[in-house]
C-alpha cells in the first residue's frame, strides 16, 4: 500500500510540475502604467489608476511581481496594468521588474504611460488631456544659479554623453491614431476648474479642456514658476522637440527601460493637466506652490476621468483589431 501511495504521490507531483512548466505567459496586448492611486482601486476617490481599473480589471486577480511597486492586473483580452510609483527611479524600477517577469510576454505589447501633470497657462488648461509627441528628461544637464550667469540667459546646458537617454520621439503614426480616436471624446469639466482658470489672462488657460499633443517634460524636480517654465520650453526647442506642454515625473525614464527591451515604437505618454506650472500674475510662485485653503485648482476628479476616456478608444481599437496591430502600427485610412 505504501508503494502505491508513493507512486501516486510521485505521479501527482510530476503532473503538477508539468502543468507549471507548460503554462504559457500572458500575452500582453496593451499595458497601462499609472503612477499613483489615492486609496483603493475601486469605490473611493479616484487617483490615476482607478478609472482604468474599473473599466478593465474589476474582475481580475492581482499578481504580485517581485521588485514592482504594486500588483499587476490583466483581463482576458490581454489588457494589463499596474501602479508603478511616482518619480523616475520608482516607476522605471517597477516597469523593469514587470518587463523581466517570465509570467508576461511583452514582445508585441503597446504601452500607455498614464497620469496627471502640470501645464503652462500659455499652452494648456486644467482638464486638458495630452498625447506626448516627445519625451524630454529635464534633469540630465548642467544648471547654475541665475546670478552666476549672464542676466536673462538660460541657466541650463545639456550634458554630453546623455544624448540617447534624455530625448525620445514617440511614434508619429501611433500618435496620429491616438489623436484620431480621441478627438471627439467629450471631456468632463467642473465649475471650480472654470472659476480657477479665470485667474489667468492667457486664452489657452481660460479655454475649455481639450485633447492636445506636445512635448512631455520629465523631471524628479517639481519645477515651478514662469522662469523654470520658460527654461523647459527652451530645452524642448534646444533638442528639436515640439512645444513643451506637460510637466511630469516619470515618462522618459519608463520609456528608456522599455526601449532597452522592446524598443520605443509602441510607447505612448498620456497626461491630464491638474495644475498650472506657475502662479497667476497676482501671486508669487511660492504662494502658488503652497496655496491657502480653498485656493487650489479644481477639476482633479474630472481630469483623471478624462484621461481614461481619451486613452480607452486606443486600447479598445488595438484589442479589437489585434491581427492588424500585433506586427506594428497599421496604416490609417484617410
Amino acid at each position: 500500500m505504501n508503494i502505491i501511495r508513493s507512486a501516486l504521490s510521485a505521479t501527482a507531483m510530476l503532473c503538477a510540475t508539468t502543468a507549471i512548466a507548460s503554462a504559457e505567459p500572458i500575452k500582453v496586448k496593451v499595458f497601462v502604467g499609472s503612477m499613483f492611486e489615492i486609496g483603493e482601486n475601486s469605490g473611493d476617490r479616484a487617483g490615476e489608476y482607478q478609472n482604468w481599473y474599473e473599466r478593465y480589471w474589476q474582475d481580475s486577480k492581482p499578481h504580485e511581481v517581485k521588485g514592482a511597486f504594486r500588483p499587476v492586473h490583466c483581463n482576458d483580452d490581454g489588457v494589463c496594468g499596474s501602479v508603478l510609483g511616482m518619480g523616475k527611479v520608482n516607476s522605471s524600477a517597477s516597469m523593469q521588474a514587470i518587463l523581466l517577469n517570465p509570467d508576461y510576454d511583452f514582445s508585441e505589447a503597446y504601452f500607455i504611460l498614464s497620469g496627471v501633470a502640470g501645464t503652462p497657462p500659455s499652452r494648456g488648461t486644467i482638464g486638458d488631456v495630452s498625447w506626448g509627441t516627445w519625451l524630454v528628461d529635464y534633469d540630465l544637464g548642467h544648471r547654475w544659479a541665475p546670478e552666476e550667469g549672464e542676466p536673462g540667459a538660460p541657466v541650463f546646458m545639456p550634458r554630453k554623453g546623455y544624448e540617447a537617454y534624455r530625448l525620445f520621439e514617440l511614434n508619429p503614426a501611433l500618435v496620429d491614431w491616438a489623436v484620431e480616436l480621441s478627438k471627439d471624446v467629450e471631456l468632463q469639466d467642473s465649475e471650480s476648474a472654470r472659476n480657477y482658470r479665470m485667474r489667468y489672462p492667457d486664452a489657452a488657460a481660460q479655454a475649455a479642456p481639450s485633447v492636445k499633443t506636445g512635448t512631455h517634460m520629465t523631471g524628479d524636480t517639481f519645477f515651478h514658476g514662469p522662469g523654470l517654465s520658460n527654461e523647459a520650453q527652451y530645452m524642448a526647442k534646444l533638442y528639436g522637440a515640439d512645444d513643451y506642454l506637460i510637466t511630469e515625473m516619470e515618462a522618459a525614464a519608463i520609456a528608456l527601460v522599455i526601449n532597452r527591451t522592446h524598443g520605443i515604437d509602441r510607447v505612448m505618454s498620456l497626461r491630464g493637466a491638474v495644475n498650472f506650472d506657475q502662479g497667476n500674475p497676482k501671486e508669487t510662485t511660492l504662494q502658488h506652490l503652497d496655496p491657502a485653503p480653498g485656493e487650489t485648482a479644481g477639476g482633479f476628479a474630472e481630469t483623471v476621468a478624462n484621461i481614461t476616456a481619451v486613452g480607452a478608444p486606443l486600447v479598445d481599437t488595438i484589442v479589437a483589431n489585434w491581427d492588424d496591430w500585433r506586427t506594428g502600427v497599421p496604416a490609417r485610412s484617410k
